[in-house]
């Protein structure tokens, strides 16, 4: 049935999850798939958006051969159902058979391309992985240099496994094979092989390991936060991710339109969201996933070329976060036929009012908000496709999955349910929601007992309207969201905290009209101690690894805003930020208020109040491309 409101969902879920004979694990999910649309185009590849039309084509019986292959290449390699296979590679097809063929052998762990070597060492380290797949050398790409520099970081890494860009460069194939031929006789003591090479020797058809998976069965690892100190990795399950894929299927789903959707993905595999919407769950759907280069939305002329690209393979929907959209507004849609497009999806971060009404004016392309975290495996709610979408809503729950707001006591226990429009903590409930982090001390707090039924707590404040939609209000966990790219501020704050000269520091988001937040730190010095903006920067340039965690200003301050219990309270740091942001936005313009205020509001979080005798059309237009909410007096 169609999804339109909140009715429908309840509607769904009259007949018991336990009847929809769910398939256990993700490799019999897809396998289900490739019986049912053999023929069907499942992956088309392009590698360069200036010549997307040169692409290669998996059909589903191919695509879940190569998945199968690669699977028993794993098992060849020794892998067994405990062991973790660490993947770092950009978005390729074979990354697409290492997770699905992994997961069909033993964990998969998703590591971001874009970090520091020592820090992605960390990370395989803390996992204890025993294979590390990624790219093989490749000419302009820094991506092997790093890890080889940090090789003896891994000391549970037996086999290195080598993704070759040869099948898609043509006349640079040869240089690829030598470059590779050449690293692989320098490394002593460790094995690395060609992930092609081993897949040709597999058989297609079945399991070597005739392993069948249960459903509460570890899948894969992903790390979530702890960039300092002890890594954070969430560990999921096949029922979650094959729970999570088919749930969404049920608000996305239109029933009148049965014919296969072109889908884009242009969000980095490493994430939840490139995997699970732009991927088992397409194929779940019997879709066509269109992959765009191997840096998805970051590579080169993807954003120029993009309403080129939707008119060319007809693209029906695509995912992306803020950042994106605000990019595709500076192309001109009108040149191409983009009617294909029925809906886009946004995500990870909150989307400024003004943008999202501009884009949907613009290009006739409808939005709908979602919310999710790893730790749910990937969506929780949307803003349904056939029903009402509400700016700034993160839409209606998955069916079967419970999702409210609660009232927490001072020690952090359930004290009872939100009433409507009444902001609290959101706590979700289902078969998507993770088993815990794999150090048990990240479990702390994490779990709220709720009549007897443990709940997860997400840490994200909202609340719930009469009609059953979800409204965030507030992050009570403290992430700062750079173009969709989580920050754990504690990234920032840790390494201040070495600086001789700080006594205190607090990592906040600055709001940004294109990237969402830009990380700012906030500094009170020691008594009798010196230091500068400048100097503090310089410092953190040196012992912050994520480039995306590099705060954009130091602010040094006389005394740090602090709770009774001596508790820095961050939401004065952040009413400080978009005091500033407004500030400035009227000095550009020329514009003298009468006056400012930034306030927590119960409903609607941070809330800015204004006063200004004259037009205030043009300010109310900058104002809008941020997220926060301005109110004037």
């Amino acid at each position: 049935m169609s999804v339109r409101q909140l009715a429908d969902i309840k509607a769904l879920e009259s007949v018991p999850l336990a009847n929809h004979n769910l398939p256990t694990n993700t490799y019999v999910a897809l396998e289900k798939s490739a019986k049912q649309w053999p023929d069907a185009p499942a992956l088309t590849f392009f590698l360069d958006a200036n010549k997307f039309q040169k692409k290669q084509t998996w059909t589903y019986s191919q695509l879940f051969a190569d998945i199968t292959r690669a699977a028993n290449a794993f098992y060849q390699l020794g892998v067994s159902k405990d062991d973790v296979i660490a993947f770092v590679l950009p978005n390729l097809p074979e990354t697409h058979f290492t997770i699905w063929g992994g997961e069909a052998t033993g964990i998969v762990m998703a590591i971001n391309p874009l970090l520091e070597g020592g820090q992605i060492a960390e990370l395989i380290r803390s996992a204890r992985a025993t294979v590390l797949v990624t790219l093989a050398p490749t000419p302009n790409v820094d991506l092997w240099p790093k890890l080889r520099a940090h090789l003896q970081d891994m000391p549970d890494i037996r086999t290195v496994v080598w993704v070759n860009m040869a099948p898609y460069v043509g006349i640079k194939a040869p240089i690829l094979h030598y470059l590779a031929m050449h690293e692989q006789h320098s490394i002593r003591n460790l094995q690395i092989v060609n992930l092609r090479s081993l897949m040709k020797k597999q058989p297609a058809t079945h399991l070597l390991s005739g392993r069948v998976i249960q459903s509460q069965e570890p899948s894969s690892y992903f790390c979530t936060g702890g960039t300092t100190g002890l890594p954070k990795i969430a560990v999921r399950n096949h029922g979650n991710e094959v729970f999570d894929a088919w749930a969404i299927t049920h608000l996305m789903n239109k029933p009148e339109q049965q014919q296969a959707k072109n889908v884009f993905c242009g969000l980095p595999l490493f994430h939840v969201n490139g995997q699970l919407v732009t991927g088992l769950m397409t194929w779940l759907r019997g879709d066509h996933v269109i992959l765009g280069t191997p840096q998805g939305y970051r590579g080169v002329n993807v954003v120029k070329h993009f309403w080129q690209i939707v008119e060319h393979y007809q693209i029906n929907l695509f995912s992306g976060v803020p950042t994106l959209y605000a990019g595709l507004m500076q192309q001109d849609a009108n040149p191409y036929n983009i009617s294909s497009l029925e809906y886009a999806i946004c995500g990870a971060a909150p989307m400024p009012v003004e943008l999202f009404r501009n884009f949907e004016q613009k290009t006739g392309v409808r939005i709908l908000e979602g919310y999710g975290l790893t730790e749910g495996t990937c969506v929780s709610s949307i803003n349904p496709p056939d029903g009402e979408s509400r700016i700034g809503s993160i839409g209606l729950r998955l069916p079967w999955q419970a999702m409210k707001a609660i009232i927490l006591d001072e020690q952090g226990q359930y004290q009872r349910d939100a009433q409507i429009d009444e902001v609290g903590v959101i706590v979700i409930s289902g078969p998507n929601v993770f088993s815990g982090y794999l150090n048990p001390i990240h479990n702390k707090g994490l779990w709220i007992a709720i009549d007897g039924q443990q709940w997860l707590n997400t840490g994200d404040l909202g609340r719930q309207d009469k009609d059953g939609y979800f409204w965030l209000t507030g992050r009570k966990k403290e992430l700062i969201i750079r173009g969709g790219h989580n920050i754990d501020p504690k990234s920032i704050e840790e390494p201040l905290h070495q600086h001789p000269a700080v006594a205190m520091a607090a990592a906040v988001g600055m709001p940004d009209a294109y990237a969402g937040e830009l990380p700012v730190a906030y500094v009170e010095l020691k008594p009798n101690s010196q230091s500068s903006e400048k100097e503090l920067l310089a410092f953190l340039a040196e012992h912050i690894q994520e480039r995306a965690a590099q705060p954009k200003y130091i602010r040094l301050i006389d005394k740090m805003p602090v709770t009774a219990v001596g508790k820095i309270f961050k939401p004065s740091l952040q009413m400080l930020e978009i005091e500033r942001v407004i500030l400035q936005e009227c000095e550009s313009l020329n514009i003298q208020l009468e006056s400012l205020a930034v306030v927590q509001d119960n409903k609607r979080g941070l809330v800015a109040k204004l006063s200004y005798q004259g037009n205030t059309d043009i300010l109310k237009a900058k104002l809008a491309q941020y997220t926060f909410t301005v109110e004037w007096l």
